[in-house]
């Protein structure tokens, strides 16, 4: 893996960490996930 990807994929994983955290709990609830799932979901590892 190039160094452009990772910079790549920790940009995506940033942005998916602060979308997420913009909402509130009733928001995320309406999603199906809670504030203790945003990182494995940013991470790609979220299994429901």
């Amino acid at each position: 893996m190039n160094i452009t990807k990772k910079l790549a994929d920790f940009a995506r994983y940033q942005r998916t960490i602060r979308e997420l955290n913009s909402l509130d709990a009733r928001q995320l609830n309406d999603l199906g996930i809670t504030k203790g799932d945003i990182k494995n979901i940013a991470r790609g590892t979220y299994a429901a």
